[in-house]
């Protein structure tokens, strides 16, 4: 996925999650813990992981003698797999707030 297609992803992730967090009186909280925290943290680390690989990438391709290849492609690896993690979550919460939705009451 092009740099460009993760950014447009994590931003419609965040968007989601500004939406969730706005309707704090419908929210149900545990423990102190929301889950539009949780969902924002989630897209931070996310976020965070794809930012550190790709600086790791640029430190590489810059001759930076302290980088080595296999832990580029290991960051890049695990920045992908964590973005296809939160891709699976967000349709799932995505098709459980539909299914709620069309529930009738």
């Amino acid at each position: 996925m092009a740099a460009a297609g993760l950014q447009a992803l994590v931003q419609q992730m965040q968007s989601v999650a500004q939406q969730a967090g706005g309707h704090q009186g419908a929210a149900q909280q545990v423990g102190g813990v929301s889950f539009a925290g949780e969902l924002k943290g989630a897209i931070d680390r996310i976020d965070g992981m794809k930012q550190a690989a790709e600086a790791k990438a640029v430190a590489f391709s810059r001759g930076d003698s302290n980088v080595a290849l296999n832990d580029v492609m290991v960051d890049m690896q695990k920045a992908s797999v964590s973005m296809e993690m939160g891709i699976q979550v967000r349709n799932r919460v995505l098709s459980a707030y539909r299914e709620i939705m069309s529930m009738q009451v």
